[in-house]
């Protein structure tokens, strides 16, 4: 395998994006780092407002203009923080496709299908004639299961699933290196999640696509990802094969969410209590201590570094010893530093 092989395709650093608002800024990403290796499949899950629709955004570069970003973000080694306006068109769609949750809101309702696969080919790839675009169109629609006698028809002519289908069609016509797919079955009934699942999966084995999969339901990072990272508050709590953390989760945070997961093996029903924290004047030390059944004096005090627990998960909890932690400038898919709390003020 070569070297290039080895690189991630892509390589979050200490990412932050921030909103003004009248009452201060709110961090929604607050020093996440990630990478994301080619043909991998990571899951981002966490509560909803935890941050993980504002990353995925923010490596489009599709964040408002009221929002703020520091940072590394790397595409195939290519800094994309600094690129402009121009630069980030030509890496959207043919480098990094994106799915957005709520199709029938995405596809231009006054357009037929065709007419959105033109407009997308077009932008890209001008000098494509008539007949090379209806034949990748084609193509690709087949892939996801479309019949060539419904490429004239409108986006209302179509159920929530088919739309669905036809929006990854429309993100991979590129053929994207990377795809982010943000809730890609909400709204969807589980026969349909299950089509959708499967589909990303086949499409990924078949291009070869890294998948970037946002969503707050643990089954279908079980069912679709090789990787998940757990967000909570604006950071990531922890990391690691989803094997792994589903087996032996190092942070309490996870420890919850996998216990209030619900299955046909359930008896009694689990939460967890209270509510995230407010970002604009977030808890110190670990975000999650208000919440957690584990919480130590240090949590209330200091931001918890990262810990390898060995086989590729890493975990930001003081629970398993600051001993253990990754000194800093040691490789990991996270990086944060222990902060006292008298040193932020």
């Amino acid at each position: 395998m070569t070297a290039e092989a080895h690189q991630p395709i892509l390589s979050v650093k200490n990412l932050r994006v921030w909103y003004g608002t009248p009452r201060g800024a709110a961090q929604a990403v607050d020093g996440v780092s990630l990478d994301i290796g080619p043909g991998e499949a990571v899951g981002l899950v966490g509560e909803s407002g935890c941050g993980k629709s504002t990353l995925g955004r923010a490596l489009m570069g599709l964040t408002p203009d009221s929002a703020a970003r520091d940072g590394q973000i790397y595409y195939r080694g290519q800094d994309v923080l600094r690129l402009g306006r121009r630069g980030m068109h030509a890496l959207r769609g043919p480098e990094i496709g994106l799915i957005f949750q709520e199709p029938m809101t995405r596809l231009n309702p006054l357009l037929r299908i065709h007419d959105h696969f033109r407009e997308t080919l077009r932008a890209h790839e001008p000098g494509l004639s008539k007949d090379e675009i209806k034949r990748r169109s084609l193509e690709t629609l087949g892939h996801v299961g479309i019949p060539p006698t419904r490429f004239h028809q409108y986006p209302h002519e179509f159920s929530g699933g088919m739309r669905q289908r036809i929006m990854i069609a429309l993100a991979l016509v590129l053929r994207p290196k990377l795809l982010i797919a943000d809730e890609p079955t909400t709204s969807l009934d589980v026969l349909v999640e299950a089509q959708i699942l499967r589909l990303l999966k086949d499409l990924q084995r078949d291009y070869g696509t890294a998948l970037l999969l946002i969503t707050h339901n643990l089954g279908i990072v079980a069912e679709a990802c090789d990787r998940m990272a757990v967000m909570y508050a604006g950071r990531v709590a922890e990391d690691g094969p989803v094997h792994e953390v589903f087996a032996e989760p190092g942070h309490p945070y996870t420890r919850e969410l996998l216990r209030s997961t619900i299955s046909l093996s359930t008896r009694n029903l689990s939460h967890i209590p209270g509510s995230p924290p407010n970002l604009v004047h977030p808890p110190a030390g670990c975000r999650f201590h208000p919440r957690c059944p584990d919480a130590m004096q240090v949590c209330r005090q200091k931001v918890p570094r990262i810990t390898d627990l060995g086989g590729g998960q890493h975990v930001a909890c003081w629970r398993h010893g600051p001993e253990s932690a990754i000194p800093a400038g040691g490789r990991a898919p996270l990086e944060q530093e222990t902060v006292d709390v008298a040193d932020e003020a």
